[in-house]
C-alpha cells in the first residue's frame, strides 16, 4: 500500500486534457498580443515593439515566482540553465520566427496570418512521429487533416491574398515549429520561467539588432499601455504553450492551436470589422469539430 504521502502520476488521459487547456489559453494570449502589435505596428517600427515589449516581459517573468505558488520551498533564478543547448536553441527558433511573423503579420489580415500559423500542427504531428516517436494513428491524422481544411475554407487563398508576406509569414511558423519540438527537448528540471525569459531575452537581441536599421520613433502614453499589455499577455501564453507542451503528447495538444483562428476571427471583427462569409463559418465549424473529436480519440488511443 502506498504511504499517505505518495503522489500517485498523472494518468495520460488527464495529462493530455491539462495540455489541451493550456494550449488553449496560450492561443487566446497569443492572438490578443499579437492583436495589439499588429495595431501599433501600423504607426510603430515592429523591431522597436519588440526590442520594448521583450524589457517589459523579462520584467514581468522576473516578477513571477518560480514556482507555484501552492509548491515550497522557493527556488532562486538558476541564470546559469539559461546556456542549456536546447534552451538556446528553443530561444533562437522563437526569436526567427516571431520577427517573421510579426512584420507578416502588419501587411496581412490577422485571419490570414493566423490561418497559416495554423498550419504549425502539421509541422508538429510530423515531427512527433518522426524524431519523437509518438503513435499518431489513422483517426488523429485525419482529424489533422480535417482541421488543416477548415484552415483553407476560412482563408480562402486567392494569389491576392497570399503573396510575398504570406511567405514570411509561413518561414516564421516554420521555425515556430522547430521552436515547439525543442521544447520537449529542454531537461525537466528547467523552470519554464527560464524558458520564457531565454525567448524573451533573445528576441529582444535580434529585435534590437533589425532596429538599427529601421530606426526608433517616440510612444504616447496610450501606445506604452497597450504595449505593456501586449507583453502582459505574452507573458501568459509563454507559461501556458510551455506547460502545454511539456505535460502531454505533442500530437494530442498541437491541433488546438486551430483554436487561435476563432479568437482571431472574433477580434478581427470586433476592431476591423471583418466578417466570415459562408465557407469560413463552415470552416470554423470543421475547425471546432475537428478539436472536439481530437479529444475523443485520445481517450481511446485511435
Amino acid at each position: 500500500m502506498p504511504s499517505p504521502t505518495a503522489v500517485t502520476p498523472a494518468s495520460p488521459t488527464s495529462s493530455n486534457r491539462r495540455a489541451i487547456t493550456f494550449m488553449v489559453g496560450a492561443m487566446a494570449c497569443f492572438i490578443c498580443n499579437d492583436t495589439i502589435i499588429k495595431y501599433l505596428g501600423e504607426s510603430l517600427p515592429v523591431s522597436q515593439l519588440t526590442v520594448l515589449r521583450s524589457v517589459m516581459v523579462v520584467a514581468l517573468l522576473m516578477a513571477l515566482p518560480l514556482t507555484p505558488l501552492w509548491q515550497s520551498p522557493r527556488e532562486a533564478m538558476p541564470w546559469r540553465l539559461l546556456g542549456n543547448r536546447w534552451v538556446v536553441l528553443r530561444a533562437l527558433c522563437d526569436a526567427t520566427g516571431t520577427l517573421l511573423y510579426l512584420s507578416a503579420l502588419v501587411h496581412l489580415p490577422i485571419a490570414n496570418a493566423t490561418a497559416i500559423g495554423a498550419s504549425l500542427p502539421l509541422m508538429l504531428v510530423a515531427l512527433a512521429a518522426l524524431l519523437l516517436g509518438e503513435r499518431v494513428g489513422p483517426v488523429r491524422a485525419l482529424l489533422v487533416a480535417s482541421g488543416f481544411l477548415g484552415v483553407l475554407l476560412v482563408v480562402q487563398p486567392r494569389l491576392g491574398g497570399f503573396g510575398g508576406w504570406a511567405l514570411v509569414c509561413l518561414a516564421g511558423v516554420v521555425f515556430h515549429a522547430l521552436r515547439d519540438f525543442s521544447t520537449r527537448q529542454v531537461p525537466p528540471q528547467v523552470p519554464s520561467r527560464v524558458i520564457s525569459v531565454a525567448s524573451a531575452l533573445a528576441i529582444g537581441v535580434v529585435g534590437g539588432g533589425l532596429s538599427l536599421q529601421h530606426g526608433w520613433l517616440p510612444l504616447s502614453a496610450p501606445q506604452w499601455l497597450l504595449l505593456l499589455l501586449a507583453a502582459v499577455f505574452l507573458c501568459g501564453a509563454y507559461q501556458c504553450i510551455i506547460t502545454s507542451l511539456r505535460t502531454g503528447e505533442l500530437s494530442v495538444a498541437a491541433p488546438l492551436r486551430y483554436s487561435s483562428l476563432i479568437f482571431a476571427l472574433t477580434l478581427g471583427y470586433a476592431i476591423w470589422g471583418h466578417v466570415p462569409n459562408t465557407l469560413a463559418w463552415s470552416g470554423i465549424a470543421l475547425i471546432l469539430l475537428s478539436g472536439l473529436l481530437m479529444l475523443r480519440a485520445q481517450r481511446v488511443s485511435l
